[in-house]
């Protein structure tokens, strides 16, 4: 199935996929774009630790809880709808938070980004995959689209730093803003109209059931204390949900998770893997800038120019994913190798023999993990249902990310506020990140095991 080209004008599958790729930036870039404003945006506003992480959890929380919405409006909307739709929605939640009007504003700005992002990272993956059938060419694509994805996470914590200094912490949402508009802009230029299937079976008991239910477990997990109610209660409600899902989808007309894709064994262990991916990367942004700020007493600026390696590392790893490797195994080895070594955490740490090598390890690591990953969690699934296979893909990562924030926040969470303190919480929180990353390795291992034994057994019968 190929998606519908204009006559009128020459299909440029080069341009496109900068397109898509420069979407797929701003969606990540504003996973880590706050990182290093943090401790600005936490003065100004009068903000707690746990009230910052929410800054960087509400974007996270609703682009992973949406994202299945997300994937099934692409595939009944049609793709340069929902492309256009998620760009606008987006534009508007980075201009609103541009607007330094205070914490409840500002987290309900990022939200709207999150939704935003729900809907244009699915369409996107979709419109890619529509344009490039599976081979090489589809390889080489994923590898630039998770390159991008990389340079996203990357930038976003080097533009943090720069535009903080410079401008101030608002700058950094506006800059989102602006760089939606050129891509709103091509669109229409680059992207014929496909055809808009009947929405009238959109499955709206599934969509409330999952957003409801991963709003409250995200949620839950990160707001110990913050409600009248047992710390377990909102967690538990959020999983019962979670758990009634399967239920309302065998009766749902038009279901939100088609049951042939949960079916699909490559698909579902794609999707838990990088829902442990997203936990390590939303992790090592959130948690690194801020040691090299509270701790080491690096300046905005600098903390976001020091990121350089790692950004440079997660790129190049990416882009060499995408043509050499299918395995995820040595990226998460990898990873786990660095942020165990950046665990050392140092107070009185330098760049070059504390920071350098495990940032260029992380990164690489994440690179060479994130792009197979990509492709395994939208391995087999039929073109119809390629929207909802990127949703779920990326409500793993993020929906990972948000659980990994607030399990990992605690452990950071310091006994006193001086350096040493602070130092020592940072250095649980990545110990414990890169226990996750080992996790995902042996996981990995075992499904590589298990696909070989499946391709040994017909010849084993024959012998």
């Amino acid at each position: 199935m190929s998606f519908p080209v204009s006559r009128s004008r020459p299909h440029r599958p080069g341009a496109l996929l900068s397109l898509l790729a420069g979407a797929q930036f701003l969606v990540v870039l504003n996973t880590s774009i706050v990182n290093v404003a943090l401790p600005d945006i936490g003065q100004d506003l009068d903000l707690t630790p746990v009230g910052l992480a929410w800054v960087v959890n509400a974007y996270l929380i609703a682009f992973g809880a949406l994202l299945p919405l997300g994937g099934r409006l692409t595939d009944l909307l049609g793709h340069r709808t929902a492309f256009l739709s998620g760009l606008l929605v987006f534009a508007i939640g980075s201009l609103a938070a541009s607007i330094p009007s205070g914490a409840g504003p500002l987290i309900t700005a990022r939200a709207v980004q999150g939704i935003g992002a729900a809907l244009l990272s699915p369409a996107g993956l979709a419109i890619l995959l529509a344009h490039r059938p599976p081979g090489p060419g589809r390889g080489k694509a994923l590898g630039i689209w998770g390159a991008s994805s990389a340079a996203g996470g990357a930038a976003g914590v080097l533009l943090s730093g720069v535009l903080t200094s410079t401008l101030g912490w608002w700058a950094i949402f506006a800059v989102s803003a602006l760089a939606a508009l050129p891509c709103f802009v091509a669109t229409p230029i680059l992207l014929a109209r496909s055809e808009r299937k009947r929405t009238a079976g959109l499955d709206v008991p599934g969509a409330l059931t999952v957003t409801a239910g991963l709003t409250l477990l995200v949620y839950g997990l990160g707001a110990k204390g913050a409600t009248p109610l047992p710390d377990f209660a909102l967690p538990t409600a959020g999983l019962l949900l979670l758990s009634a899902l399967m239920p309302i989808e065998r009766r749902a007309r038009n279901p939100l998770l088609p049951p042939a894709l949960l079916r699909n064994r490559s698909l579902v262990t794609g999707n838990i893997l990088m829902l442990l991916l997203g936990a390590v990367w939303v992790a090592t942004f959130f948690f690194l800038p801020l040691y090299q700020q509270k701790v080491l007493g690096y300046s905005p600026l600098e903390a976001g120019l020091t990121q350089l390696p790692l950004a440079a590392a997660l790129m190049a790893a990416s882009w060499g994913a995408g043509r050499l490797s299918k395995s995820l195994l040595p990226g998460l080895l990898v990873l786990a190798a660095g942020l165990l070594w950046l665990a050392r955490l140092p107070v009185d740490g330098a760049f070059l023999p504390d920071l350098l090598g495990p940032s260029a390890l992380i990164g690489t690591g994440l690179g060479l993990a994130f792009v197979p990953l990509t492709a395994l969690g939208v391995a087999g699934a039929e073109p119809r249902h390629a929207g909802i296979a990127g949703g779920l893909i990326n409500t793993s990562r993020q929906v990972g990310g948000a659980l990994g924030l607030a399990v990992l926040t605690p452990l950071a969470a310091p006994a006193a506020l001086e350096p040493a303190a602070l130092a020592q919480g940072y250095r649980r929180a990545l110990v414990a990140a890169a226990l996750i990353a080992l996790l995902g390795a042996a996981a990995s291992a075992i499904h590589l095991l298990r696909g070989r034994s499946r391709a040994a057994a017909p010849l084993t019968g024959r012998s």
